[in-house]
C-alpha cells in the first residue's frame, strides 16, 4: 500500500448483506416529541479532532485538514492529569515545559485562523466521550500513537463513545504493520527493516495548513470541563532557559536551517561533541510540531549525498524504535533478550549518584550528565558513551539510566529512549554486543580532541591541557597544579578502574549467558537481508 493511501487509512466496519424485507403496514403516526436535554440528535458530519502530545501542529495534520474540509468540528486537547497533575509534571520538567509552549503556540495558531483549541482538564478515557456526547458529534478522530498506555487509553476510549474512532497514521513514515518478515513477523535486525522499508516507502506531500479554522460548532456545552492551559509556576516548575524554544514555528524554523547549513558534513559531524553537529529535530518529531514526511520531503528536495542517506537512515532508525514498540510493547518492562532478563546487575547506589551527578572522574561521562541536567540534552555519541559506562562499567541496570534520561531529556520519547538504552547494554533488537565496552577515555580523544565539550560542562578542568583533559588521573602533578585541579577535592578521581571494571563485567555476562537457559544463537541474523552488509550511521539513542 503507498504511503498516500495508508496514511490516511480509517478504521471501517463491513457489515454482512441482509435481505430487503417485506413491505410491512405503516405504523399509527404519533406525535413528534423534542429529544430531552442533552440528547440531541447527532450532527452527521462533524467531528471532534483530537490533538494529543505527539501532534502539536497544524500544517500536515490529516485529522485537522478532514475535519475542516468535511463539515463542522471542534478541536480539543486533554490536560490529563496523568501528565499534567503538578506531581507527574514535576517528574518530566523539561518535557512539560517544551510541551507547555508548543500547546500555547498551537491555541494561539487555531486564534489566528479564526478558530478555537478548546483545553479540558480530566482523564482523557472519561472526558473525550463525555465531550462527543455533549456535543453530539459524528465522530471523534486522532493520529494514532505507539506507547501501549496511549493504545489502552485509545481502546477505552473507543468502547465508551457512540460514535466512531478514527485514527490516523501520522506518528510514522509507514504504519506500523506495513513492513513485515516473509514470515508476517515484525522485523529484529534494523538492515532487512531498513531495505524493505525503503522499498515500500512512497511519501505523499505533506497536507497544507488550513487557510480557516473557523468552525459552526458550539463548543459551549463542554461548560466546566473546560481549563485554560496551567502555567509552569501552576506545575510548581521553572522555567529552564538553556532549553529549546518549544512551537511549531520553532520548530520548521530549525528543520530549515538544519537542511539549508547543517545537512552538508552531518555524516561526520554528527558524532562530534564539540560542534552543533545534529540536526535537534528529535524534539520536534517527538512532539509533533514537525511531522516527520515534512522533514522527509524536505530532505528529499537536496541533491543525494552520504550525508542526507546518513540522515535518512537515521530517520528509519526513529522508525524501527516505533514500531518495534508498536509489536512488542513489553520491551518498556523487560529486555528483549530473554537471557538478559535476569542479569546480575549489581546497582552499587554510590556509583549509581556519581554517573547520575557526572562526578565519576571520567570527564567525557560526567560532562554528558551535566549536560542533561543543564540543557535536557545529549548528544547522540556522549549519550552512548555514558549509557555504555553506567551498565558495563558500573553494573547498572540500564532501566535506571533509561528513566533518569526520560525524566531529563526534552526529546525523551518512550520508545527511542527505551531502544537506545537496550542497545547499549546489548540486551535488545540488533543491539550493540554485550562484549562491546567504550573507552571513555579513548572515545573523548578521538571525539571530543581539543576538550571543548568537556571544558563547557566540567569548567573546573578547563585550564587542563587537551593532553589530559580526558584523564586528568594520568597528568603529572605539576600540570594539575598549573591548572588548579586537586584531584579528589574539586574534581573526583575515577570511581572505578577502567581495565579492571571493564573485565569484571565480561566475566560476570560470560558467566551468566553460558548459564542461560536461552542463550542467543544469532538466530536474528538469519533474517533475510541481516547478514549483507549496508553503509548506515552506528546506531544508538536520539537519532539526531
Amino acid at each position: 500500500m503507498k504511503y498516500n493511501e495508508c496514511f490516511r487509512k480509517r478504521l471501517t466496519l463491513t457489515l454482512p448483506h441482509v435481505p430487503t424485507p417485506r413491505p410491512a403496514r405503516a405504523p399509527t403516526p404519533r406525535p413528534a416529541r423534542a429529544p430531552p436535554p442533552g440528547d440531541e440528535p447527532i450532527m452527521k458530519g462533524s467531528r471532534l479532532v483530537w490533538f494529543r502530545g505527539k501532534d502539536l501542529r497544524i500544517a500536515d495534520h490529516a485529522p485537522l485538514y478532514d475535519a475542516v474540509k468535511e463539515g463542522p468540528f471542534v478541536a480539543v486537547f486533554v490536560l490529563d492529569p496523568f501528565f499534567f497533575a503538578p506531581e507527574r509534571a514535576r517528574e518530566l520538567p523539561n518535557r512539560m515545559q517544551f510541551l507547555l509552549e508548543s500547546l500555547d503556540a498551537l491555541q494561539k495558531n487555531f486564534t489566528q485562523l479564526g478558530g478555537e483549541l478548546v483545553t479540558i482538564t480530566g482523564r482523557s478515557v472519561d472526558v473525550i466521550p463525555e465531550v462527543a456526547r455533549r456535543l453530539r458529534v459524528g465522530r471523534v478522530v486522532a493520529h494514532r500513537m505507539s506507547e501501549p498506555f496511549t493504545r489502552l487509553c485509545d481502546r477505552i476510549v473507543s468502547l465508551r463513545l457512540d460514535v466512531p474512532f478514527e485514527l490516523y497514521e501520522g506518528e510514522t513514515l509507514l504504519p506500523p504493520s506495513a513492513v513485515m518478515t516473509g514470515g508476517g513477523t515484525p522485523y529484529s535486525v534494523f538492515t532487512p527493516f531498513y531495505r524493505a522499508a525503503r522499498q515500500k516507502l512512497a511519501v505523499a506531500a505533506p497536507l497544507r495548513r488550513p487557510a480557516s479554522l473557523a468552525s459552526s460548532l458550539d463548543p459551549s456545552p463542554i461548560g466546566p470541563l473546560r481549563a485554560p492551559i496551567p502555567t509552569l509556576k501552576d506545575l510548581g516548575l521553572e522555567r529552564n532557559p538553556r532549553l529549546l524554544r518549544g512551537g511549531e514555528r520553532a520548530g520548521r524554523e530549525r528543520l530549515r536551517t538544519f537542511v539549508e547549513t547543517g545537512l552538508n558534513g552531518y555524516e561526520t559531524a554528527r558524532d562530534l561533541l564539540s560542534v552543533p553537529g545534529t540536526s535537534r529535530l528529535s524534539v520536534d518529531l517527538k512532539f509533533g510540531t514537525v511531522s516527520v514526511r515534512t522533514v522527509w520531503r524536505s530532505l528529499a528536495r537536496r541533491p543525494e549525498s552520504s550525508s542526507r542517506a546518513r540522515f535518512e537512515a537515521e530517520l528509519f532508525w526513529r522508525e524501527f524504535a516505533l514500531v518495534t514498540l508498536w509489536h512488542r510493547p513489553e520491551l518498556l518492562k523487560v529486555p528483549f533478550r530473554q537471557d538478559f532478563r535476569s542479569f546480575p546487575y549489581e546497582d552499587d547506589e554510590r556509583l549509581w549518584l556519581s554517573w547520575q551527578n557526572g562526578t565519576t572522574g571520567y570527564p567525557v561521562v560526567d560532562a554528558a550528565q551535566r549536560q542533561l541536567l543543564i540543557e535536557g540534552f545529549i548528544p547522540n555519541r556522549a549519550r552512548m558513551i555514558s549509557a555504555s559506562f553506567l551498565t558495563k562499567n558500573l553494573l547498572t541496570d540500564p532501566r535506571r539510566g533509561e528513566r533518569h534520561y526520560l525524566k531529563h531529556l526534552t526529546d525523551g520519547d518512550y520508545a527511542a529512549n527505551n531502544m537506545g538504552w537496550q542497545w547499549s547494554a546489548g540486551s535488545g533488537v540488533d543491539a550493540a554486543p554485550y562484549f562491546r565496552v567504550f573507552n571513555p577515555v579513548t572515545q573523548g580523544k578521538k571525539f571530543d580532541p581539543e576538550g571543548e565539550y568537556v571544558r563547557r560542562y566540567v569548567p573546573e578542568l578547563a585550564r587542563l591541557p587537551a593532553r589530559y583533559i580526558h584523564a586528568p588521573f594520568e597528568a603529572p602533578r605539576s600540570v594539575l597544579e598549573a591548572a588548579g585541579v586537586q584531584l579528589g577535592r574539586n574534581y573526583p578521581r575515577p570511581v572505578v578502574d577502567l581495565r579492571a571494571s571493564r573485565a569484571r563485567f565480561l566475566s560476570v555476562a560470560m558467566t551468566h549467558l553460558r548459564q542461560s537457559a536461552t542463550p542467543e544463537k544469532n538466530e536474528l541474523s538469519r533474517e533475510k537481508g541481516a547478514l549483507t552488509p549496508v553503509r548506515l550511521p552506528s546506531k544508538g539513542r536520539g537519532f539526531v
